[in-house]
């Protein structure tokens, strides 16, 4: 293999602002290479200067040997927006870019079919850009990226607020992209997809911290993750947290905490006894290795970087109502027409509890919450929302309620202190409180001082923090989140998850949805919706342990032709990549089907490295739930 991607020393200054400082690494021909790190480290910096979009103020960046900007022929760009214009169809989006790079209209046509095709989308050349999903969106515009055959691709967060079941699809497309020689390099918040990548860089304010494989980072951390299950988990927070010899790290879940010990025995010992000594009974406790996650927050708090936390200055808890019921919903049922959008949806969220609404894109999700918090009248089914039965659409229970919606709902030419004022006025807060609760969410934010910035000039991060806190200074007691934290990194996410739950600790009651399904971990219930009906639901232990078969991990010496091989003779969705990691969902027994796999990989000439029985992890829990409930959709019909 040879690098295809050579950075050395390379820096960019925007004034007295250092945004990438010395950097170096190189990228391997057919390498998938993640580089992560939270808002505002120079990823986009980097990458901008690897697609010839800017100069480097020193250091090179070379593309085959040659400068970048000049190797801009050989490279694909996929920005954090969406780049298509909406106006126009799948097939002349595709057209127009294959015009821009000067490509013959025969190639454009044969490049355009061969794409779509592997993306499934060759039934929607004529849909207009505009009107596609967000993961349809990401295909076209990959299919635009791939168009004029780069050598390099270049995917700066490529799957942001794309459902779980399309990102799996994008990632094992990338992975056969890169086994026909293409050189990917990609920017992600989300760690479990970092673990699909061969090698990964940690970077920070400028500088990368770690490079290498996710199982070699892993490893680096030198700990253990233990998973302790206790229904007093606030209590159990605290009784861990704070400076006690052999607990390093610990994070709140919706049914469990996650602990981080240097060792396993004596780090359970020291866990059990800090509990008992508070009188919190432990249910269970279950060691595993870190995750990818656990390692990039270790790093960033090595060199000093943390999110606060500030303690929410609530006046008006809820407690005294925690165990009613918040939201209601019997038979709920939404049609557009002929199109039946939501089926007889029946959900119940008590105050005190965090529910979280999971489903593909299209599933029914927005507009489920749009008829639970009053927005829109449902076709059939009855309704009861924060105490009332009746009109749901009452300055009375629009007092009550907290609403924070996909897209940021703060006025971008305002400024971060003039919509705070608003949001506060419109809710009726007295000015004293006002004062107070601006001074929390910017503290909670981070951008103290910053308050007359225009909210529009914020990157993402800070301004769903700012959307947030917005959305709760009125203290709500029925709080909607609608994918709060996507494409914020994995420290904000934490900060973000602290408040959700010393807001669910204060009575209020809270629903969710996330395509992020390690942060669905943090709920206390989930809801599984597959075109729109609920098909599943239980706290995050109990729908794992209610999956018939099993979760077989094997580790294979070519990873990529292994799984197409183990493909080829079940359920595609069975199989997925991660990386040099390959799960594979069975019915049969553990045992068995970790030989049968074996020897069909090792007859093949593929060396089998490692295979185990793992426990569930919820996003092949989603996977299984939708691919089921589809399969069962068909045979009834």
């Amino acid at each position: 293999m040879s690098a295809s991607i050579q950075v050395a020393g390379l820096w960019k200054k925007y004034g007295a602002v250092e945004a990438v400082r010395g950097v170096g690494f190189e990228v391997q021909q057919g390498e998938i290479f993640g580089l992560i790190g939270p808002d505002g480290a120079g990823k986009t910096t980097t990458f901008q200067i690897l697609a010839g979009v800017m100069e480097a103020t020193s250091g090179t960046a070379n593309i085959f040997g040659m400068p970048a900007r000049s190797a801009r022929e050989r490279t694909g760009y996929l920005t954090q927006t969406f780049s298509l214009y909406p106006d126009l169809t799948v097939a002349e989006n595709i057209r127009y870019v294959g015009d821009l790079r000067l490509i013959p209209n025969k190639d454009i046509q044969a490049r355009a079919g061969r794409y779509l095709s592997m993306f499934d989308m060759d039934r929607f050349t004529d849909r207009l850009a505009g009107r596609l999903s967000g993961g349809m969106k990401q295909k076209l515009a990959l299919a635009c990226a791939l168009v004029a055959q780069p050598q390099v691709l270049l995917l700066d967060e490529p799957t942001t607020g794309v459902d779980p079941v399309s990102r799996r699809e994008f990632w094992d497309t990338l992975a056969h992209l890169a086994i026909d020689g293409l050189t990917i390099m990609v920017a992600t918040p989300y760690l479990d997809e970092a673990e699909r990548c061969h090698r990964v860089a940690l970077m920070h304010e400028g500088i990368i911290h770690q490079t290498g494989t996710p199982a070699e980072l892993r490893r680096s951390l030198g700990a253990r993750r233990l998973e302790v299950h206790t229904a007093a988990l606030s209590a159990a927070e605290d009784a861990l947290t704070g400076r006690h010899e052999g607990i390093m790290d610990v994070q709140r879940f919706g049914d469990r905490l996650d602990v981080m010990v240097p060792e396993q025995a004596s780090g359970q010992r020291e866990v059990e006894r800090l509990l008992h000594a508070a009188n919190i009974e432990i249910e269970s406790i279950r060691a595993d290795e870190p995750t990818l996650e656990n390692t990039f927050v270790a790093t960033l708090r090595s060199i000093g970087r943390e999110v606060k936390s500030p303690r929410y200055p609530g006046k008006h808890p809820h407690r005294d109502l925690t165990g009613q019921t918040a939201i209601g919903a019997e038979s709920l049922t939404k049609r557009f027409g002929d199109f039946t959008a939501v089926q007889d949806v029946t959900v119940e969220v008590k105050y005190g509890e965090i529910y979280g609404l999971l489903g593909a894109n299209g599933a029914g999700k927005t507009t489920t919450i749009k008829m639970l918090c009053g927005l829109l009248k449902p076709s059939t089914g009855r309704m009861e929302l924060a105490g009332e039965k009746g009109s749901l659409r009452s300055r009375a229970v629009r007092q009550r309620l907290g609403y924070m919606s996909q897209k940021f709902s703060l006025y971008d030419d305002l400024t971060i202190d003039e919509n705070l004022n608003f949001f506060g006025g419109v809710y009726g807060l007295p000015h004293d409180e006002i004062d107070e609760k601006k001074r929390w969410v910017m503290e909670f934010a981070g951008l103290e001082g910053k308050q007359d910035l225009l909210t529009g000039s914020l990157p993402g991060g800070w301004k769903q923090r700012v959307a947030f806190g917005a959305a709760t200074m009125h203290e709500p007691s029925v709080l909607f989140l609608d994918e709060p934290t996507s494409g914020v990194d994995p420290l904000a996410r934490r900060a973000f998850w602290r408040m959700i739950n010393q807001l669910a600790d204060m009575g209020t009651a809270i629903l969710v949805t996330t395509h992020y399904l390690e942060e669905a971990e943090q709920c206390n219930r989930l809801g599984f919706m597959v075109a729109g009906s609920i098909v599943a639901e239980g706290t995050p232990r109990g729908v794992k342990d209610a999956q018939e078969g099993h979760l077989i991990e094997t580790v294979a010496s070519e990873p990529q032709r292994a799984a197409d091989l183990l493909r080829s003779d079940t359920d595609r969705w069975r199989i997925s990549l991660f990386g040099d990691r390959i799960h594979n969902i069975t019915d049969g027994d553990a045992e068995s089907s970790i030989k049968d796999t074996a020897a069909k990989l090792q007859a093949a000439g593929i060396q089998v490295k490692d295979a185990r029985e793992i426990p569930w992890s919820l996003e092949d829990v989603f996977i299984a739930v939708v691919e089921k409930a589809k399969r069962e959709e068909r045979l009834a019909a």
